[in-house]
This record gives structure tokens, sequence and C-alpha cells, in this order.
């Protein structure tokens, strides 16, 4: 060491270990299971048959997207992170929020901080998880609609630093928005997203990346888990990501958040509510809406999961009573025994059988259902509703009648969302009866392993200490 350095054996010894710590991809491909990985997954097969192999990891509940990625990237459980579904009833407004996007709603350390703290130059990319808007991270892209003071949306997504947004929609084009959710989403969002990924870990190359790969999601939900052509596609789009992993060496890790189970009814805890006098509803000139205020009791669905808000303490027997045939509600302290004993989380925690899945709805006349309930509206709904994934029959005439409407300044209704239940064919949620069909850990690094969704952090860093 050159004399006048100040520097000790120790930091040098650090400074040798930090020059070459290996760069580390934390891929999550959305869906996917151990027992899918297989023929037609050779490019994930192939990583995972050189590393760790292919292992169940036991998910948090609910198993849904939002409190997956919060769980991953602290390793605390929803009651300890605060995010106990993809969306929940804010009891301080008196409103349902579902897809917000603040990283400070999310309590506890995350990976990159972690790993800041450990090495100050360590950088970090974060491409399409949840939670990336005011992140600690130095490149991060995600969906961020435009809205208009006339009720209008344009589609675009929002980066850090701002000018990434523009150099990724310059080569790729733009972010192919209506294949990210609705009837139209499928395959060109996770191609979109592959492709952006890998042009970051080339030329960024971040200690560690963090990419989101949703192809599963869609389809299975349609149709059932399992779909052969579906993970084909996924695993291409993987192999981009891998590929450029491969480029700078970096480690990587796969990971899901839940498989999909097939489902074959829904229930609505909602309309069992008010038929019990424990919901009410608002009528208006835009259908009925749900009265927050005025409801002793309502439920926020999310897939196989509903948290159940009850005005009145005294009155959660009687309510958990009343759900009892739609499911196994657990109330109060027993809460913690599934990780969701906090203030966000229902009073309630209604657990579906395992071949459902709940609606929303709280109307009991269909010709009384709010106008959004017929439209794409992931924020205005008061639950999840995967019937957005379809299209009502002959849709395509009254799309174009619609976007006429548009062009010529008018106000419109995009409703085309079918209202029938019975068309979604997968679900997630809960813990799978068997873990060969619930998330999975793969890593190209033998003896580096998660069990359990909270020891992906602890893992990742691992991984990053090499």
């Amino acid at each position: 060491m050159p004399a006048g350095t100040g520097m000790t054996g120790r930091d040098s010894a650090m400074a040798i270990i930090l020059i070459l710590m290996k760069p580390v991809v934390l891929l999550n491909v959305v869906g996917l299971t151990p027992r899918q990985v297989g023929e037609h997954t050779p490019r994930i097969r192939a990583l995972a048959d050189a590393g760790s192999g292919v292992l169940p990891m036991k998910s948090a509940v609910p198993a849904v997207t939002c409190s997956a990625q919060a769980t991953m990237l602290t390793g605390l459980l929803p009651q300890e992170h605060g995010v106990v579904g993809n969306g929940w009833f804010h009891r301080d407004t008196g409103e349902v929020r579902f897809w917000l996007q603040s990283n400070a709603l999310v309590s506890g350390e995350k990976i990159y901080e972690a790993a800041r703290k450990r090495d100050p130059k360590f950088t970090c990319a974060k491409v399409f998880w949840w939670f990336n808007q005011g992140a600690a991270v130095d490149w991060s892209v995600t969906p961020k609609p435009h809205y208009g003071a006339d009720g209008s949306k344009v589609f675009d997504i929002q980066s850090t630093p701002e000018g990434l947004a523009d150099e990724l929609k310059k080569r790729h084009g733009d972010f192919p928005f209506f294949s990210f959710w609705g009837p139209k989403s499928g395959l060109p969002s996770s191609e979109w997203i592959a492709k952006a990924s890998a042009e970051i870990i080339r030329q960024k190359k971040p200690g560690l990346t963090l990419v989101y790969l949703p192809h599963l999601d869609y389809g299975h939900q349609r149709s059932g888990p399992g779909n052969p052509a579906l993970l084909r596609e996924v695993d291409a789009c993987a192999g981009r990501v891998l590929d450029a992993a491969s480029n700078i060496d970096a480690a990587v890790a796969i990971v899901s958040e839940y498989g999909i189970a097939p489902v074959s009814r829904a229930l609505f805890p909602n309309r069992v509510l008010r038929e019990k006098g424990l919901l009410t509803a608002r009528d208006g000139p835009f259908g009925e809406m749900l009265d927050t205020f005025g409801s002793r009791a309502f439920a926020v669905v999310d897939h196989q999961v509903a948290h159940v808000y009850v005005r009145e303490a005294a009155a959660v027997p009687e309510v958990a009573e009343a759900l009892r045939p739609l499911g196994s509600p657990v109330a109060g302290e027993a809460r913690r025994g599934i990780g969701l004993e906090c203030a966000r989380a229902g009073d309630i925690v209604l657990l579906a059988p395992r071949d459902a899945w709940y609606a929303y709805d709280f109307w009991l006349d269909e010709r009384r259902a709010p106008d959004f309930a017929r439209t794409v509206d992931i924020h205005r709904k008061p639950g999840y509703d995967p019937r957005e994934l379809f299209s009502i029959k002959g849709a395509a005439p009254r799309v174009a009648k619609r976007l006429l409407q548009k062009k010529l300044g008018m106000r419109y209704l995009m409703d085309v969302i079918p209202l029938d239940a019975g068309l979604v064919k997968g679900s997630h949620g809960l813990e799978p009866s068997d873990p060969m069909d619930g998330a999975l850990w793969a890593c190209s690094e033998k003896g580096v392993r998660a069990e359990a969704m909270t020891g992906v952090k602890a893992a990742v860093l691992d991984l990053l200490a090499r």
C-alpha cells in the first residue's frame, strides 16, 4: 500500500473485498412454481441445475405482489413492514386504496439500504418492482400515467434519473402499457421489461438489479396454471436478463411471489354483509358506491384473502360468524399467527377455500353496479378485480365507438369489462397445499438458499458479500 494513504490493513482488506464484490441480479418471475421448471423453461432450469437447484419457498400471507415484494425486500412479515396486501382500507381517510407506489409505505430496512451501509459505493437498479417511488436506488423504472385536469389519462413510465425513461423508450419504443394490465395484457410488457433490464445491466453495471417479469400472472389467472406456451415465453424473457447478467459476471437469484391455484368459483363477502344489514351503499347517478363511513363492516378483497374492517369491536364475532360459510375468518390476536396483526389489516382476515376467490361486488342488483365496475379501474374499485383481464363478447365495435368519442374530445366510458366472475380460472393468496405449487428460489451459486420469503434479503446480501 503506498505510503501516506492513511489506510490500515483492515481498510485495505475491505477495499479489496469491495473491488472483487460480485454484482447480483434478483429476477422475479411472477407465478412460476418449482413444479413448472422443466422442459418448457430451459434457461431457468439450466441456471438452477448449475447452482442451488429449484427450491420451494414459503411465501407470506397474503401471497400477493405488494406483500410478497415488501417481504423479500425487508425480510419482515406483513404485520411488521405494513404492506398487508395490494391495497387496504385507510382508516384515517375512510378510503380503500390499491396499488400505491410510495416506498415510504414499507417499514423496515430494504436490501439496497442494508447493502449501502456496508459499501457507500454500492449501486442498485430497480426495474418494475413495486414501491419504486422514493426508493433509495440509483436507477429505477416504474409505470406511471399522466392525469389531465379533464379526467384524461396518458400512459407512460417514470424513471430515476428522469432521462432514463426517455433513453429506454428511444431504443425500445414506448412501454406497451395495454399489455401490462387489462384485457390485452400479455407478453409485450414482459419482453419490454426484459430488454430494458438487460440494457441497464450491461450499461450501468449495478451492484444489484431487481427485475420483475409479470407474464405468467395474466394467462394463468385467465386459464389456470401450467400453460406450456406461457412458460416458454417467460423463459425467453428471463433468458435476455440472464445473458446480460452473464456479460457482467453477475450472480443471479430467481424468485417468484406465489403460484397460481386453479379456482372454479367466486365468493362475495360484501354481498353477504349487505344482506345481513352490515354494509351500506350510497345510490347515485353513477350506480351504487360503497359507503365506508356508514357500513358497520365491509371487505377489501385481494384474490383469495379479504381484509374485513369492522366499525365496532363488539361486532367482530357477529361479522365473523356471518362470513364463516365463505372461508376461514381469523380475528383479533389470532391474526399474528398468519403474520397479519397490525393496524392496516382487517379486524378479520378471511381466507378463501382453495378452489375459490373473493370478488369485491357489493351490489345486489347488477343494474345498480357502479359505472367503474365495467371498466379497467384499479384505483377506484374497493378490491382487486381479475375480471379486468377479460372483455365482453363483441367488444370491438364498442371500443371503436369509445375511441372515436375520445378523439372528438367527448367524455366516454370504456365499459368493456364483464361482471361474470365465473371467467376467472386461477387465483392466489394462500400458502399452497403442496410447496411445489408455490413460490420458488433458484440461484446460480451453490450453497445460497432462501427457504422462506423472509430469507430473500439475507440471501441476496450473502451473494453481494461473496
